[in-house]
């Protein structure tokens, strides 16, 4: 936004720059008024507006174009030639920039805030930039207090392709590891997965599309399609519908693997094997344009990668786009399918999967002394997120609420977290003090804990830290079950901590048999499920690339 509204006038200033370079005639009124910008740069630097600046537009362009164009901009005015040719006037507004207003506009400058006349001076621009300051502010009070609400859900997971028989599986303590089938890994030191073994677009996707597109689509399309119906969105409520203010933002981490290795494979024989669609089918943002296409919902429409914290972004950006007012219903979340070769392969050469072949249920095992790696899994996870005054109109069942949500970097390393846990405190701690919670009423947490040696002990630190003074606070990971499902995890482990919150009960933590020596087992769900009356609950994503995602979600009050 920043680049957007310093662009225009500065092109403007550096045309009329050029064109003052030819007015020889001017050359004294041009220097003169280079040294009233210079003396006018000083007053601004001496008032803290200093070059370089970060909330200083001057220090961004000095930043962006060196101290070149600091040189030009303090010497150079455009001449009288300039202003007569293009009936402009010349201000220099309080950010040090050039900028030119007809005399049309000069007639008309009420509306650029100001009911009585506007000297012709800097102050000009100053008073218009503090009147869109306050119509902003008063536009922020506004929107802040519009409340998301959780109104439906729509899943497709290694234990279920409803929210509730998948929850139920959870409660259970069900397993969804098993070997691979979908191809031969005879070869690979990693043979397991959370691998999806009965799916069916029928009724969700249309049959032609269905042949053509990767995995990752159709898990994203039938997942989104189902959270409508799960949220009492028939065909009379979508007719009914603002399609101007509903979205669609729905992330992938790994887009469109399959369709891409197999146009590769096909570009070995020729080009003209290639599938038409492989572009188009292979990047992440299109699950969420062909699921908006389907319906016809023309707001917010996008997808976020941030690797297996992708869910998580997609919701909080989504959230954000109710909470100011640009939406008032938005379908969100993550999708991945890289149970294949090359997808295998990939995360084998990282090291980072477990290779507990012979015994693939109990390979999945967060904070658990015998982890030795994460467990892929595949999927899709998809919440129906609306305005509360928007859901209440419509009579729609409110499953929970969201409460805030936070995004940090650990700026650390590719695949480590941060050794003191820093980027996890802060990404939590910021969630809680932006939307105003207190500490003590999280006393649920839905981990990120992958299963492997570094990660679920740092994350661990980082709650108890942030939580530790609470004795309710109760701790499990649902990849104890399902597997790792990339940029699907947050979305499937927000329906699983919203399902929390509605029965009353969280899950267990299977295969945690002998806790790491730098946790305390207390603080963790056991081996059953456990009754707990969830206050507020919290689920963490982090990512390769130290991506780090928290997202608050409590009882609709």
């Amino acid at each position: 936004m920043a680049i957007s509204t310093l662009a225009s006038p500065l092109c403007t200033w550096l045309v009329a720059a050029c064109m003052s370079a030819s007015c020889e005639k001017d050359r004294a009124a041009r220097l003169s008024a280079g040294k009233w910008a210079r003396r006018r740069i000083a007053v601004m630097a001496r008032r803290g507006m200093v070059m370089g600046g970060r909330d200083s537009p001057m220090g961004l362009i000095y930043g962006l174009c060196g101290p070149r164009l600091h040189g030009l901009i303090s010497s150079l005015e455009p001449c009288s030639e300039f202003y007569r040719s293009r009936n402009a006037s010349s201000l220099f507004s309080e950010n040090g920039f050039f900028t030119f207003r007809t005399w049309k506009e000069e007639a008309n400058r009420s509306q650029w805030g100001s009911a009585r006349p506007l000297p012709a001076s800097g102050r000009a621009m100053a008073v218009a930039i503090e009147h869109d300051k306050a119509v902003g502010e008063q536009k922020r009070l506004d929107t802040k207090q519009r409340r998301v609400v959780v109104t439906g859900m729509g899943v497709v997971t290694p234990l279920g392709h409803d929210p509730d028989e998948f929850y139920s599986n959870l409660l259970e303590g069900v397993s969804g590891i098993s070997e691979i089938e979908a191809f031969d890994c005879a070869n690979y030191p990693t043979r397991i997965a959370g691998e999806i073994k009965s799916f069916s677009t029928d009724g969700w996707v249309a049959p032609k599309l269905s042949k053509r597109m990767d995995k990752f689509m159709l898990y994203l399309l039938t997942a989104g399609k189902k959270a409508l119906v799960d949220g009492g969105v028939t065909e009379e409520v979508l007719s009914k519908l603002d399609n101007s203010r509903c979205g669609v933002l729905i992330g992938s981490a790994m887009g469109g693997m399959q369709v891409f290795n197999d146009a590769i494979e096909a570009l070995r024989v020729s080009y003209k094997k290639m599938n038409p669609f492989c572009v188009p089918f292979a990047t992440t943002n299109m699950g969420s344009a062909m699921l908006a296409m389907d319906l016809g919902w023309m707001g917010p429409n996008y997808s976020i990668s941030a690797a297996c914290a992708t869910s998580n972004f997609c919701i909080l950006n989504a959230a954000n786009h109710i909470i100011r007012a640009e939406a008032d219903m938005m379908l969100c979340g993550g999708s991945d399918a890289a149970i294949i070769p090359i997808g295998l392969g990939g995360f084998v050469a990282c090291r980072a999967l477990s290779q507990r072949n012979n015994d693939p249920v109990k390979a999945s095992r967060p904070w658990d002394m015998g982890r030795d790696g994460f467990v892929m899994g595949e999927g899709a996870g998809v919440l129906l997120l609306e305005d509360l005054e928007h859901a209440k109109k419509r009579g729609a069942t409110i499953y929970a609420e969201f409460l805030g949500g936070s995004f940090t970097c650990d700026a650390y390393h590719m695949t480590e977290p941060h050794p003191e846990g820093a980027g996890i405190i802060l990404c939590i701690e910021k969630a809680l003090s932006e939307y105003g919670l207190a500490r003590e009423d999280v006393n649920y947490v839905n981990a990120h804990a992958t299963s492997t040696p570094a990660g679920d002990v740092k994350e661990y630190q980082a709650l108890i830290r942030c939580f530790g003074q609470n004795p309710e606070l109760r701790v499990n990971s649902t990849k104890s079950m399902i597997g790792h499902l990339l940029g699907a995890s947050g979305a499937v482990e927000a329906v699983a901590t919203v399902q929390a919150i509605r029965t009353g009960w969280v899950h267990p933590n299977v295969n945690l048999e002998n806790p790491d020596k730098n946790v305390d087992a207390s603080v963790l769900v056991g081996l059953k499920k456990e009754k707990l009356d969830v206050k507020i609950a919290l689920t963490n994503s982090f990512g390769f690339g130290g991506q780090n995602s928290s997202i608050l979600f409590g009882p609709y009050k």
